[in-house]
This record gives C-alpha cells, structure tokens and sequence, in this order.
C-alpha cells in the first residue's frame, strides 16, 4: 500500500533546565509523499492488508486533525458506497497520548475535543488528574477498546506522539508486570543522574522528559527495559499484528512556529487557570511536576518558583526538545523495519 493515494523565592531559569547528557543528533527528516486516498485505504481495510491505521508524528505537527479529517473521509466514502449509512462512523480514533488520559488536564494536553465532531474517541478522559497511569494500563485499555471497535466492524485509528504508547499497542505481545529488581536498582543509585539519564537514552533515545528529570523514574525505565530485553514475551491473540502507519510530517521551521503559537494561545485559553484549579482540587504539585512540560513549568510558576517569562522560555525550550526526541524515536522505528508514510497532513 506504499502509493495509498506560598510564594518562594525566584532562581536562575538555567539551573532548571535538565542535563541533556546522552541526547542522540536530530534526526533527519524523512520525504514526504502523498496522502493515502481514503477510498484506497478503506479498499485495503477491506482485504485485510491491514488491521490498524496509527497516525504518528511529533508534537504540533497536526496528527489529530489529519485523523479526524481522514475518519470522516472513509466514513463519507464508505457512505457513497452504499456501505455505511452516513451518520455510522465507520473509523474511530483511539488516543496515543500519554497525557490525555487524565481528567480535566484539557488545555495543556491539547484534547481540542471539539474538533472530533461525530468521530467516537476512546482513551480520553479515563484517569483522575494527579494518578499514575501506567504502560501496562495503556496496553490493557487498548486492547479493549481495540476489541471493541473492530468488533463493529469498524477501522481504529491510533492517534498520538508518545513512542512507548505506540509500541504498547502495536508491539503485537502484552508487556508483564515486571518486579523490582533491588540488585540492579542499587548499582544504578551508585550512578550520578548524568550517567542513568545516558544509561536509559542509549536503551530507549525518546525517554520522556519527566522521566529524565526523575532519579527513580530513570532507574525503573532503566529497570523495565533491561527486563524486557532478556525475557521471552507473551504475544497477544487481540493486539493488531498489521499495522499501516502514517506520519505527519512538517518542516523543523514549521514546526517550531507552530509550538511557539500554539504555546502562547494555551497560555491565552487559561491554562495557568486550568493548573490553579486543579492544585485548588486536591491535585499535588508533585504529580504536575512528574506530568513534565506544561504542567511542570506552569506549576513551578504558580507556586512562585519561575517568573512568566522564565516558564515561557524554559516550557518552550522542553517542547521543542520533545519534538525532536520523538522524531528520533519515528526514525529508530523505521531502522527497525517499521515503514512509515510521511505525508503533509496540511495536503489532504
């Protein structure tokens, strides 16, 4: 299908940023090519070719609306065939972020849950603000869901920028529940943060940022990695085996306007608000922090810590640091064997 047509007191905004310590080169980008025809693509569904549609991409590069306009077309094209009645969506989203999860964090995840329309959406919204929502959770909700859709004889489409959710869904086998391993984590503790933060970006390049600022969220990465790379795995029955990816793809120029705008209109929308909120409702500035971007600066704002300006230019910073990390996660997928098609979403 290659051709598918309390305040405290202010610091110095650069002990704040983290050790980069270990961060591969920026990847190069890929070239783009056109947009799968939805007639094409709903033909291929069809023929089994393939049993999942995930549309990936780094951050503000315009994955949710390209998946919202893409559900409508198959369900619109499926309609002109006489295959489906108009108003019966025959694709639904499934959420890849791992942030979207959690109630009420809306402005600074970028839900934009009015853009969805009358497209079904699944895995938004299913956490309380301030939980830990694992890996494992994912993949179990996933499934089920996965399950469900495909069971109406609808198309899923898994839409999202976190690398470790992708892989939970598609990986093709159930991640264990893995135990502490307390030999391993004491040699780790012996290690400065530099080191473990190098240690984890050699075994996984795309860590998130709020587990390279956290000593213990590094050492479990580190941990679950090790793990996972000399045990046997459990393949799933449910788990979608053949996956058509699609990458939206923009310029590093693009994209880095498009993460400074659209920074500044969440700031605009209340997202200081959103974070005073739920601080207000119980939520520990802990977790915000352990969310990472967004929540983490603003929170560090809110609490006194940053000036605005500071938590602008740091949260910026982040961000732009993020995309790049999980274009390089995209990139390692592709040495893997995973194919890709990198499309300008802003085409279609």
């Amino acid at each position: 299908m290659q051709n598918l047509k309390e305040g405290k007191p202010h610091i110095n905004a650069t002990e704040l940023l983290p050790d980069r310590a270990g961060v591969p080169p920026m990847a190069e980008l890929p070239e783009a090519e056109a947009a799968p025809e939805p007639a094409a693509l709903l033909a291929a569904w069809q023929r089994r070719e393939f049993d999942l549609v995930c549309i990936l991409g780094p951050t503000a590069s315009g994955k949710t609306a390209y998946a919202v306009r893409l559900a409508r077309a198959l369900t619109a094209t499926a309609s002109e065939d006489g295959m489906a009645a108009p108003s019966h969506p025959v694709a639904e989203i499934i959420s890849g972020d791992s942030r979207q999860v959690y109630r009420g964090m809306d402005i600074g995840t970028g839900k934009d849950l009015s853009e969805y329309g009358g497209v079904p959406y699944h895995l938004i919204d299913i956490a309380p603000a301030g939980s830990r929502y694992t890996i494992y959770e994912y993949q179990r909700d996933f499934e089920a869901a996965y399950k469900d859709i495909v069971s109406r004889g609808a198309i899923p489409i898994l839409c999202g920028g976190s690398g470790l959710y992708i892989d939970a869904a598609t990986c093709g086998y159930h991640l264990p529940e893995i135990p502490p391993d307390e030999e391993l984590r004491a040699s780790l503790e012996a290690l400065d943060t530099p080191a473990l933060q190098a240690r984890l970006l050699a075994l996984n390049p795309a860590a998130e940022e709020s587990t390279l600022e956290s000593r213990r969220r590094i050492i479990r990465a580190i941990e679950v990695a090790e793990y996972e790379a000399s045990h046997p795995v459990n393949r799933s029955n449910y788990l979608p085996k053949k996956v058509y990816y699609i990458g939206t793809l923009v310029s590093r120029e693009e994209r880095v306007a498009r993460i400074d705008a659209r920074l500044d209109a969440r700031l605009k929308e209340g997202l200081v608000e959103e974070v005073r909120r739920l601080l207000n409702e119980g939520v520990k500035a802990e977790d915000f922090v352990y969310y990472g971007l967004e929540y983490k600066y603003v929170t560090q704002y809110v609490l006194g810590i940053l000036s605005y300006d500071e938590m602008r230019t740091l949260l910026a910073n982040a961000i732009h640091q993020f995309a790049k990390r999980q274009m390089t996660w995209f990139r390692g997928m592709e040495r893997r064997g995973v194919q890709i098609h990198w499309i300008n979403p802003d085409n279609f």
